[in-house]
């Protein structure tokens, strides 16, 4: 063709040189015929450049993707859908509790449940061919393409919401010619396996909105709908729809909230995008231009949330009690799936914060529903007694620690971790451990010593002093009287008669039964010490372990093991674990109604009588009070049919500063004061305990 070409032009010059210019008489034919020519040759040159650029373009492409494999639907399937979900909390009786915390909340929402204008938001502005094109708009890859390699300022983009999220869930962030081309072949892939419906779907639930008004990092649609707006994803209005649907172009830019949870001062950036997606919304037709004008004009910063406190603000105790022990569970869940027994994972500390790690990762991005067995309201109203107790005033530096179990599941009811968790983060509810004085008369003394048929509740007890070994057991007050009963000597809280009683006892093995009783914390030193009797312990006892052992006795000798949670399902409500309530024998029937008897005096006439004169119901007392050296700790533990109950006031490494004696009693009536009015029945149950 090119020959043809030249031979044309060769005999057009020849025919002028030869004077045939009357063939050729006006110029303008002349030009035409040279410029018609020159456009032949030119697009026929632009033709064979393009070829070779398609092909070098194509064999350049496949070069780029050579070494992949093309992943299987369900592969795909499971990439596309395997995001994070937040997990969430619960109290008892399924009472929403929060979110527990998270680098990244989402909550999953199915397509249905998505307001139509938020739909047609995103669509207008991310991706307006989204449903005419095959995953990928090539001339707007080539646009984006030359805009990368010719470093122009403006960019105008050049994936679709397909390819947004493959880049998401299947790819990593790395920026190269590969991992667009892998993009690309990805996103066919996905247009030819699922419908448009399951890829927005997908698409609405990964994307990534800023922050919420509690300052956390969100994702998905219907966790920015509730975040920012507080409703729900498909009860959005045209503007907060247009609002959110801006949102993924420059998240921290135009989020509302500061990561402290608070309004920024200037919202512009963020309203002028959502001014810009209203127009986009126009453009394509979803809103008309009177719902336009409406919407570009009203005021969305009114219909944003004020600043929300997280779970961790509100219940911090609660929050990292709940998180540390749904952890173990996970951890030891993992080991078992692995063939690793209880007894290696612990016994191997790299192994164990393997599970742990893993445990962690798990209960936070699983979108986990944990269910708790605190009751909301009497821990709402234990905490307000806290705050206000006036008992508190004089000693800054004294804190506190309560739980309440249910005698007959073991569930723990509601718990007080402190006073200020601003002050100290210990959970003296649950973690501290420190001596547990003459409650422990009843645990280490005398139960197990009736028992062991030594003795009965009316079986007398010298009460003069002696020694045993190096140590002298001495009466507080020195009340050394004439020999008593087990009774009296509990009744009045007695040292020495528990000390004799101990030491008649001690070949019996009587720590065997703080063991079964679910004490975990004595140490070698505690079994050979005689003044464990006494409470004195090196280590000590936590106020769940302490009060747990007690219901024991109201249990008739069954000890029932605490637990904070109930279950744990999965986001499509499978239950991956449900606490099950295994009763451990300690005691005889008629050991621990000995023990009860007894344990009625002392509230009725011993130590702790006070406490009926602080209390604002009647109920079947039965329960014993401790102090330590110095006044260090002060204890009171009771039960009544349903439930028992022990507070401990004390100071920890602080010897200029103490609770009152009699403080702790009063604060322990006011606690259970507190949970009556909310659960009369429970805490003041018409029924006796029955010998």
């Amino acid at each position: 063709m090119w020959e043809k070409w030249k031979t044309k032009l060769k005999e057009l010059l020849a025919s002028l040189k030869d004077g045939q210019s009357s063939t050729y008489i006006k110029r303008g034919k002349l030009a035409s015929l040279v410029i018609y020519n020159i456009v032949i040759i030119g697009f026929v040159f632009l033709l064979i450049i393009g070829s070779f650029a398609f092909g070098a373009g194509s064999g350049y492409f496949a070069s780029l993707i050579k070494d992949e494999s093309p992943p299987s639907k369900k592969e795909m399937s499971d990439a596309l859908t395997n995001y994070s979900e937040t997990s969430e909390i619960y109290f008892a009786n399924n009472v929403p509790l929060g979110k527990l915390r998270s680098n990244l909340e989402r909550d999953e929402v199915k397509l249905e449940n998505v307001s139509p204008h938020l739909v047609h938001a995103l669509i207008s502005t991310e991706d307006e061919y989204f449903y005419k094109h095959d995953g990928v708009v090539p001339k707007a890859v080539l646009r984006a393409l030359y805009q990368d390699v010719s470093n122009s300022a403006t960019r105008t983009g050049g994936s679709t919401l397909t390819q947004q999220l493959i880049k998401n869930q299947m790819l990593t962030n790395e920026v190269s010619f590969t991992r667009k081309a892998n993009e690309i072949l990805l996103a066919l892939r996905v247009e030819n396996y699922f419908s448009k419906e399951e890829i927005l779907e997908a698409y609405l639930n990964v994307a990534y909105f800023g922050r919420n008004s509690a300052g956390n990092n969100i994702a998905g649609v219907q966790t920015a709908a509730q975040g920012l707006f507080g409703r729900n994803a498909k009860d959005l209005t045209l503007e907060q729809a247009a609002f959110i649907a801006g949102l993924p172009q420059s998240p921290s830019r135009y989020t509302p909230f500061t990561q402290a949870g608070q309004l920024k001062e200037d919202l512009s950036p963020g309203v002028e995008r959502m001014k810009t997606v209203l127009f986009r919304m126009k453009r394509a037709g979803y809103i008309n231009k009177q719902e336009y004008e409406q919407a570009v004009n009203y005021d969305i910063t009114k219909d944003f949330k004020t600043s929300s406190s997280s779970v961790v603000e509100k219940y911090p105790w609660l929050n990292f009690e709940v998180e540390k022990r749904v952890r173990k569970i996970l951890a030891e869940q993992l080991a078992n799936q692995a063939g690793v027994s209880t007894e290696k994972l612990y016994g191997d500390k790299a192994l164990l914060q393997q599970y742990t790690e893993q445990a962690d990762l798990n209960m936070r991005q699983h979108g986990y529903r944990i269910h708790t067995t605190i009751h909301k309201d009497i821990y709402d109203a234990m905490e307000n007694v806290t705050k206000n107790f006036n008992g508190f005033n004089n000693y800054v530096k004294v804190n506190t620690g309560s739980v309440m179990i249910d005698n007959k599941t073991g569930a723990i009811i509601s718990f007080v971790g402190g006073r200020d968790y601003e002050s100290s983060q210990y959970n003296y509810a649950t973690s501290v451990e420190t001596p547990n004085g003459s409650t422990m008369k009843p645990l280490l003394v005398y139960a197990p010593a009736i028992q062991s048929g030594l003795i009965s509740a009316n079986s007398m007890v010298n009460n003069s002093a002696f020694t045993w070994g190096n140590w002298s057991p001495k009466n507080a007050g020195k009340n050394y009287t004439a020999p008593v009963t087990v009774r009296k000597a509990l009744t009045y809280s007695y040292n020495i008669p528990a000390a004799r009683v101990y030491k008649m006892n001690k070949g019996n093995n009587p720590t065997s039964y703080l063991e079964k009783m679910g004490f975990t914390s004595l140490q070698k030193n505690d079994y050979v010490n005689p003044s464990l009797a006494l409470g004195a312990m090196e280590q000590g006892v936590t106020v769940e372990e302490n009060v747990n052992a007690y219901t024991t006795f109201a249990n008739k000798g069954q000890f029932k093991d605490a637990y904070l949670i109930d279950k744990i399902e999965t986001r499509d409500g499978k239950v991956i674990y449900q606490h099950e309530t295994k009763p451990t024998t300690v005691f005889s029937t008629n050991t621990s109604s000995q023990m009860i008897s007894m344990m009625r005096d002392v509230v009725q006439k011993g130590t702790a009588a006070r406490v009926r004169n602080y209390l604002q119901f009647s109920s079947d007392l039965a329960g014993k009070t401790g102090t330590t050296q110095n006044e260090n700790d002060l204890w009171f533990v009771a039960s009544n049919p349903n439930v028992t109950f022990g507070t401990w006031v004390g100071r920890l490494n602080n010897p200029q500063s103490s609770a009152k004696p009699g403080d702790h009693l009063r604060l322990w009536a006011q606690y259970m004061n507190a949970a009556y009015r909310v659960e009369p029945s429970l805490i003041a149950p018409s029924e006796r305990f029955q010998p």
